[in-house]
């Protein structure tokens, strides 16, 4: 299992667990399930951040 599995089911069950039941929790659950696949495949390196992090300082 790579990270960005990993990343989509961690995701999902803190939504899971932090939302049971109803609409509110289905959005929940898919807001935070987004966030753990944009952070395991951040992590596979299938996501590059550095054109926003590598910014002009001067």
């Amino acid at each position: 299992m790579n990270s960005t599995s990993l990343g989509l089911i961690a995701g999902l069950a803190l939504g899971l667990a932090a939302a049971l039941g109803g609409f509110g929790a289905f959005l929940i659950v898919l807001v935070l399930g987004a966030v753990g696949l944009l952070v395991g495949r951040f992590l596979d390196g299938k996501i590059d951040l550095s054109r926003f992090i590598d910014r002009d300082r001067g």
